[in-house]
């Protein structure tokens, strides 16, 4: 007498599938900041080995921030040729070979490999999003949740890192690091692939997409602005925060440089909490204002009360991780195809990012006019202001 084993079944093997697929992501998500954050803790070795002054040290944490705005257009060339599927594998190989280039030679070869792997970054930047929409219907405020989640645990782990690595194996290995990562998520994704969706449901109802380029649709242009706000105030604070505080509050330079990772935790609660406050019914656009109310505490704080920048700092970092959230669910619900939903991120991306990317210049630039931190804080304060118009506008529409 034969026995055969059990088989699961439809649902739970759809449910194994689709963790593997939520896996696949989230390790795909943590390659997307960390790489480039680890320069950070690795800037004075690096400056000090290439000979280079701070400007030029700059240029390894702007260069993939500018090609997030400006390379994003390409990245929808290059999905229609590939598959959503195959370009992130591009993107995971594209920033593995930027990752090993950077740690390879000299100064040329640092800046080569910033740009190589900025470039791939950008194209899992638009994709992800599209992944969520086509593979996790119906969840999509949850798993951006996570997804926002998982870019914070990226950075908090490079800025954690960054220092001790770059003691026990010189910044070269320590940034080459990441690349062990890179490749973990690349065979992760191969093995989901299987199980995604490289074409819609045929069960889902056909809707029409909107007629007209993008840029006149009040929904895309409402998310443009409301991200242009988001970007341009995480990078003006990030970059600067450190400083603020030495500046306003005598601390330390390590002690400075710890509220960065302090700032990136906080959104962590964000990342996971807003989703769960909106499947229990508040609505995009009360997330979106409370985010932009905490948003704005923080700037505002800081010009004027910055004896109490914990606080601030707790709000702003909730407000951060919330911000992304909030945006791209948004983005990502409203697509009505693959195809919309890739350009639409394109677009809001291409915009945020290279405002974003301006963000640390102009708030420097205030800074170093007025010879105070108020007039840098309210220009912030201001670009959340349109944060808050555009998306409360878009979402409305």
């Amino acid at each position: 007498m034969t026995t055969t084993e059990p088989t699961a079944s439809p649902v739970v093997r759809k449910v194994r599938l689709n963790l593997l697929v939520l896996a696949g992501v989230l390790l795909v998500s943590v390659t997307m900041r960390a790489p480039i954050i680890a320069v950070a803790p690795a800037l004075t070795d690096i400056k000090h080995d290439l000979g280079i002054g701070s400007a030029t040290a700059g240029l390894l944490t702007t260069i993939p921030v500018i090609c997030f705005g400006l390379a994003t257009p390409l990245v929808l060339l290059l999905t229609r040729r590939s598959g959503i599927n195959q370009a992130v594998l591009i993107a995971l190989g594209v920033t593995l070979a930027g990752i090993l280039l950077r740690s390879a030679g000299g100064l040329a070869a640092a800046l080569a490999g910033t740009l190589v792997l900025g470039l791939g970054i950008t194209v899992a930047n638009v994709v992800v999003p599209v992944i969520i929409g086509r593979d996790f219907a119906g969840r999509t405020t949850q798993v951006t949740g996570f997804y926002s989640a998982a870019l914070n645990l990226g950075s908090m782990a490079a800025t954690t890192l960054g220092a001790p690595l770059t003691g026990w194996l010189t910044w070269r290995w320590a940034l080459a690091a990441w690349g062990l990562v890179v490749l973990a998520a690349a065979l992760l994704w191969i093995r989901a692939t299987p199980a995604t969706q490289e074409i819609p449901l045929p069960q889902q109802a056909p809707q029409a997409v909107p007629a007209g380029p993008l840029w006149r649709r009040r929904l895309v242009v409402g998310m443009i602005l409301a991200f242009a706000g988001q970007s341009f105030s995480y990078y003006g604070v990030t970059t600067w925060l450190p400083t603020l505080l030495a500046d306003e509050r005598g601390l330390s330079a390590s002690a400075a440089g710890g509220s960065s990772s302090f700032f990136q935790a906080v959104a962590l609660v964000a990342a996971f909490g807003l989703p769960m406050l909106m499947h229990r019914g508040l609505s995009a656009r009360s997330a979106l204002l409370l985010v932009c109310a905490c948003w704005i505490s923080l700037p505002l704080g800081l010009a004027f009360a910055p004896a109490l920048w914990v606080l601030w700092s707790c709000l702003g970092g909730f407000a951060q991780g919330g911000g992304f959230t909030v945006i791209f669910s948004v983005v990502v619900a409203r697509a009505v195809s693959q195809d919309d939903a890739r350009r639409m991120s394109a677009a809001v991306q291409g915009v945020g990012y290279t405002l974003g990317a301006l963000g640390p210049i102009i708030v420097g630039a205030v800074h170093s006019a007025t010879g105070s931190w108020t007039a840098p804080m309210l220009v912030i304060a201001a670009m959340i202001v349109v944060m808050a118009m555009g998306g409360a506008a878009a979402i409305g529409a």
